[in-house]
């Protein structure tokens, strides 16, 4: 039974918590009670922070570098911030036009906090990441779910683009790589939804660029911005250090866009958190201006692990797996498996059902692709190392070997 609503913000009221992060409680309360769980549930890379950054970190912790700092961030990191823009995108950026904020969520909160009023619209493109429609919940707009589907490899087309479009339209957000799929968008594609939003001057756009260093089989990545520079006064690119460089608890995230827009989330964000923690800039601005080796040999890694993770899964009769371009989760189709019955006499009626049950009864965590707004399929994190992917991969085949038809 839920709890009576004691006098909540009623926008806060109607949002859902995070289907990964429930899921995430469930992996730590299943193993508190001794259970062996393998999780494939996280966004996070498995590896160390790099060792420069973390001693970084040290060495501001050691120079009293633990005071307040500016609430848009140390001018030497937006100073980092705006040189990666530059160097790995091609945006021509002064550091007045960047704000750092405590994670990547905190940019697109802050973003669409500043922006949306009751009856505005956001155009989500489904699959997307658990917390986009929730944050626009917040505000008190109203999320614009645009299914994308498996043939047009879970990417927006301008098409359904210009279709969704209302005099309503404030936002479009954008993932590539994508989280739960993976999908990477070609330039040409960034192109054709380009045209359409240069015919809607009225709609900005978000680029969730967070898994821009991970795309595999040589798959070149580029933002919006970068590809159609008219659309750059009333873009948002979102990036961070959370993906790239294993730091996804030091919590940094930073973007750039219109003046006018970083004005007023710096303006949210001073009577939030104000600035982000000054020890996790310093270590940001480490793994910034210091080599980047490591986010060369962490694509190896994951395009690898990839490789491996989908030749299991396409070898398992029930499941279906296409190639991720980027990111590090595989979004399995599970259709077959609706209707069946596991040895618990657990009836599958939907893809929820079916990671529940591969938790329950198999010890393998997943997160079900209709929390992302795409089912039936599960969504696969493959940031751990080979032997538990390994396993992990038997459990599934066993599971799913182990159903029989519903009676």
């Amino acid at each position: 039974m839920n709890a009576p609503n004691r006098g909540l913000n009623h926008f806060l009221a109607e949002a859902k918590p995070s289907a990964t992060y429930k899921m995430i409680d469930r992996v730590a309360a299943l193993r508190a009670r001794g259970q062996q769980i393998i999780s494939l549930t996280a966004g996070e890379p498995d590896f160390d922070t790099p060792a420069h950054v973390r001693q970084a970190a040290i060495q501001a912790i050691e120079a009293g570098k633990t005071r307040y700092t500016q609430v848009a961030g140390l001018r030497e990191l937006r100073e980092a911030v705006a040189a990666k823009f530059k160097r790995e995108n091609g945006l021509e950026v002064t550091w007045q036009q960047t704000i750092v904020c405590s994670g990547g969520k905190q940019v697109l909160y802050n973003a669409l906090s500043a922006t949306l009023n009751v009856g505005d619209e956001v155009i989500i493109p489904a699959p997307y990441w658990v917390s986009y429609p929730e944050m626009v919940q917040l505000t008190g707009a109203t999320a614009v779910i645009v299914p994308c589907n498996e043939a047009d490899g879970f990417k927006l087309t301008a098409q359904a683009l210009a279709a969704a479009i209302s005099p309503h339209t404030r936002w479009l957000i954008l993932n590539s790589p994508s989280n739960p799929t993976g999908a990477v968008y070609s330039t040409s594609e960034l192109v054709a939804l380009a045209d359409v939003l240069l015919a809607n001057p009225k709609v900005l756009v978000l680029s969730d660029d967070i898994y821009e260093h991970l795309t595999f089989d040589g798959v070149p990545f580029h933002t919006i911005a970068q590809v159609e520079p008219r659309l750059r006064e009333r873009t948002l690119t979102m990036n961070g250090v959370s993906k790239a460089y294993a730091m996804t608890g030091w919590r940094i995230g930073f973007g750039t866009g219109p003046s006018w827009l970083l004005e007023a989330m710096e303006t949210l964000q001073g009577q939030q958190t104000s600035g982000a923690s000054s020890i996790s800039q310093h270590a940001a601005l480490a793994a910034l201006s210091g080599p980047q080796e490591f986010v060369q040999e962490a694509r190896k890694v994951f395009q690898r692990r990839r490789d491996r993770v989908v030749t299991r899964i396409n070898a398992i009769e029930g499941l279906r797996c296409s190639s991720p371009a980027g990111a590090f989760y595989a979004f399995v189709a599970c259709e077959s498996l609706i209707g069946k019955t596991t040895t618990a006499g657990t009836l599958l009626q939907n893809d929820e059902d079916v990671a529940l049950a591969l938790l329950d009864e198999h010890g393998v965590a997943t997160v079900h692709g209709s929390a992302f707004g795409l089912g039936p399929y599960l969504r696969l994190a493959y940031a751990l190392d080979d032997d538990s992917l390994d396993m992990a991969c038997n459990a599934i085949e066993n599971f799913c070997n182990s159903l029989c038809n519903a009676v």
